[in-house]
């Protein structure tokens, strides 16, 4: 078992004891979500903490979206609801990288393949995501790529 399932489980037991609900909740859903990826990936695979970083990178793409889509709604209590449940999930992810370490790794990045126009964006995505695995979001790295490479 990996460092971050044992640290799910250990959050699950502590918020239970301690009757935080929100925190109970998310890390129920949290750990339903491990399991089916576990049931999906077979009884003999060994999750790792690249897969409960990318798990929960999803998880909180889906309530970020969410929150969107409820505050676009006018139903500001359900997108609160939704972010304080990122907040939950986020202590999880690595520390991400600021916007300035971003492109200096893209840059190298774009110098390593060799890219020089925006028709090789799909090559140099493809290398730097998992050098920022978990670190930035999907679409600052889609933004400084295109940026980059449009000069």
């Amino acid at each position: 078992m990996s460092a971050l399932t044992e640290r799910v489980s250990a959050d699950l037991k502590t918020a239970m004891k301690e009757h935080r609900e929100l925190e109970l909740s998310v890390f129920r859903m949290l750990k339903a979500e491990l399991q089916k990826f576990q049931a999906d990936k077979g009884v003999s695979y060994e999750i790792t903490d690249d897969d409960v970083i990318t798990l929960v990178g999803r998880l909180v793409k889906q309530r970020k979206e969410a929150a969107e889509q409820f505050a676009a709604a006018g139903a500001k209590d359900r997108a609160d609801s939704e972010l304080a449940e990122v907040k939950v999930l986020e202590a999880y992810l690595p520390a991400q990288l600021s916007a300035e370490e971003v492109e200096r790794i893209v840059r190298e990045t774009v110098a390593e393949v060799g890219a020089t126009s925006p028709k090789e964006m799909g090559k140099v995505m493809k290398a730097v995501m998992p050098k920022l695995k978990g670190q930035a979001d999907g679409k600052l790295v889609k933004d400084v790529v295109s940026r980059v490479l449009q000069g």
